[in-house]
């Protein structure tokens, strides 16, 4: 785990970024949310703003390019976008997932650091091929291997779900080190468009997130072993990849929840308007989802914030430790209680 600058950017500075996203998303997510919906694709007019914003690089270091949000203030935008368009949210929180990964495992490799410039610079959109057809969804298991010849490697994974797979200009690849390796003895390897070819095999039609566009594919690829992230993938997932996942979808979760509330007040408001001497108990379940959606806040926030500490300690074994590994997982049950 490299050591992380995670002050962020000044507070007027971010106050001023989260009101041109809110402008992006009154102007651009939310009159397109109910088409992107409809037809399950890619929400590209909501995307393209964002870029136009530079928030690809949102969570990359001012020295490479990028903003040098902390943790904190990209679980804001989050839950910010997710208050306009649930897709492109899941979307932005993949791609940071994605950064995070190669943030903090890569900054001492000039190869990595040369590649999160070129992110910050072209506003590339990355994505993840983590499960695998036979594995069902164990993350620390993959049949897939790298096979190296000489400095170059080739690779070949039947992913069953790449969100926006087809849209994305680099894709982060899970496979195991080597034909011979366990199934758990796992590298992150980072794939440019350029090297690989996406085979389809399965459609997308589901219920939420529709334009995530999240369908399978054969993924054939070939690069320079300097793409393979040098940390092992069980430390890369345990330190990066499942806190900052828990963190952004929460903070989504919230954006969304808080959007829900926000209409259901308008709707109670309205409706006691009308009518003064109706009963009261839509006003009191209201209050019960205002104390619910308050408790779930304190708990996205309290996460993004205690991870930032450690992150910023370059606290190794504060990651590895239980207390935070509880509070992680916490977080992931309220969330699916809440969905519930």
């Amino acid at each position: 785990m490299e050591h992380l600058d995670q002050t962020g950017i000044e507070q007027p500075a971010f106050d001023k970024l989260l009101q041109e996203v809110q402008k992006i998303g009154e102007e651009v997510m939310r009159p397109n949310a109910a088409d992107v919906d409809a037809k399950a694709r890619f929400p590209r007019e909501s995307m393209d703003a964002l870029k136009k914003l530079g928030l690809m690089g949102a969570y990359i270091p001012q020295d490479l390019g990028g903003m040098g949000l902390n943790i904190s203030q990209v679980g804001r935008l989050c839950e910010t976008l997710g208050q306009y368009c649930g897709s492109t949210a899941m979307i932005f929180a993949m791609h940071q997932i994605q950064v995070a990964c190669a943030t903090h495992h890569g900054l001492t490799n000039n190869h990595f650091r040369d590649y999160l410039k070129q992110v910050a610079a072209g506003q590339r959109l990355l994505a993840s091929a983590t499960t695998e057809m036979g594995i069902g969804g164990d993350l620390r298991s993959s049949i897939c291997a790298v096979e190296v010849e000489g400095d170059t490697f080739t690779l070949t994974k039947n992913a069953p779900v790449i969100s926006y797979g087809s849209e994305a200009d680099d894709l982060f690849i899970t496979s195991r080190r080597s034909p011979d390796a366990p199934a758990n003895d796992q590298v992150h390897v980072v794939l440019r468009k350029t090297d690989y070819e996406l085979e389809p095999t399965m459609s997308w039609d589901t219920m939420g997130f529709r334009g995530t566009c999240s369908e399978g594919f054969i993924v054939k690829a070939h690069g320079n072993i300097n793409q393979i992230i040098p940390t092992p993938f069980a430390e890369v997932l345990s330190h990066s990849m499942h806190p900052t996942a828990h963190i952004l979808w929460g903070s989504l979760w919230l954006g969304i929840a808080t959007d829900s509330v926000n209409m259901a007040r308008a709707f109670v408001r309205d409706m006691m308007k009308k009518n003064p001497n109706a009963p009261q108990t839509a006003s009191l379940r209201l209050a019960e989802v205002h104390s619910i959606l308050q408790e779930m806040r304190n708990n996205v926030h309290g996460c993004a914030l205690q991870y930032q500490q450690l992150l910023s300690e370059n606290n190794t074994d504060g990651l590895d430790s239980f207390s935070f590994s509880v509070k992680i997982n916490n977080l992931e049950n309220f969330l699916l209680h809440v969905d519930h």
